[in-house]
């Protein structure tokens, strides 16, 4: 053999840059899998949009607003030995009421375990 053929490589050496883009690339590439990993697991875990079997009725009566007349002074009537602050809180959860606020002449829904 001789010295000028000891010298040839036989493997070619390359070196691997990669680019900005090339990165991007790599990096949706190996994220994509763990992102719809995490989406299937949030979706099963998810079980609160799963409809049961049971259902809860509320049963409740209708009482018209009188001039005068406020959710507290209501719910002192209709519950007077209950908390007001309690018996207002279910009257506009019942009703989607925004505020205490009524106006005469309004109907509003009581729950009827209240007003007995």
């Amino acid at each position: 053999m001789s010295i000028a053929a000891a010298n040839v490589s036989t493997t070619p050496s390359t070196h691997l840059r990669i680019t900005a883009r090339g990165r991007k690339v790599l990096a949706a590439v190996v994220a994509a899998p763990i992102v719809a990993a995490l989406s299937v697991a949030a979706l099963a875990a998810g079980g609160s949009a799963v409809a049961t079997g049971s259902s809860v009725t509320t049963e409740f009566d209708y009482l018209t607003v009188q001039a005068g007349q406020s959710l507290w002074s209501i719910a002192e009537t209709i519950a007077p030995e209950s908390d007001p602050r309690d018996v207002i809180a279910e009257i506009r959860s019942l009703n989607q009421l925004p505020t205490s606020s009524v106006q005469p002449g309004q109907r509003i829904a009581v729950p009827a375990d209240i007003a007995d």
